[in-house]
């Protein structure tokens, strides 16, 4: 396998690997350069080194902008530097996250508020009025005020009360970690569209030199065809 000598950490690597400083923008061999005061746009460092100075690069730039730089942020740089997808990579965090109890609260939550506890529980109390006053009718078990069927819709009320507590702070949380995916999600494609601009605009820098090399080999082609003329 062929390698080649980076000119950072003198290393052996991959020349598959190898990345000229030509390609670097500006912003980036600043940073080499304030390491590595004798790297020029002559030498070559590796992918991984790139790598390295990119996530330098992000960091300083967070830093500026947001201050201290939080578990989120880096988070978000991770995600960056290994082209990864950001949204998987929550929704893995956020469901390993889930307690029992988290579990229980949102299953208690949906089932409540669903037409189908609603039809259920107005077939149990028709099915228990039913029962008391016109099958059992003398004997029956819980008879006209029906205060056995009241104290359980006391209980089931006294229950009904924190668990709709449980669930609205669930509620709560899902909306702060929505908040936070929807702010990681909007970082990273800040700091993408910055990095596409900057590529951009090294990309002209760099056209506009081939440009004006071009324009000088024409020039000289010209003067030379000129002294030729002149001296025929």
């Amino acid at each position: 396998m062929k390698t080649f000598k980076s000119d950072l950490s003198n290393s052996e690597c991959p020349i598959s690997e190898r990345v000229s400083g030509r390609m670097l923008r500006s912003s980036l061999l600043g940073l080499v350069q304030k390491d590595y005061p004798q790297f020029t746009v002559e030498n070559f460092l590796s992918r991984s080194e790139l790598d390295h100075y990119r996530e330098a690069y992000i960091e300083h730039f967070l830093k500026k902008q947001v201050g201290k730089i939080s578990k989120l942020e880096k988070t978000v740089m991770t995600s960056l530097m290994k082209n990864t997808t950001l949204t998987d990579k929550i929704d893995a965090e956020e469901n390993e996250a889930m307690t029992f109890g988290q579990r229980i609260a949102d299953k208690v939550a949906i089932f409540g508020g669903s037409w189908t506890f609603i039809i259920s529980f107005g077939l149990f109390l028709l099915v228990w009025i039913s029962i008391n006053i016109l099958w059992l009718a003398n004997r029956a078990f819980d008879p006209y005020p029906f205060i056995l069927l009241n104290l359980i819709l006391s209980s089931l009320a006294a229950i009904q009360a924190p668990v709709i507590m449980m669930s609205q702070n669930r509620q709560e949380e899902k909306d702060r970690e929505r908040g936070k995916k929807d702010y990681m999600i909007n970082l990273k494609s800040e700091l993408e569209i910055r990095m596409l601009h900057e590529k951009i605009d090294h990309l002209i820098v760099n056209q506009q030199q081939d440009i004006l090399e071009v324009h000088k080999v024409q020039i000289e082609m010209m003067n030379d065809i000129l002294k030729r003329i002149g001296n025929g």
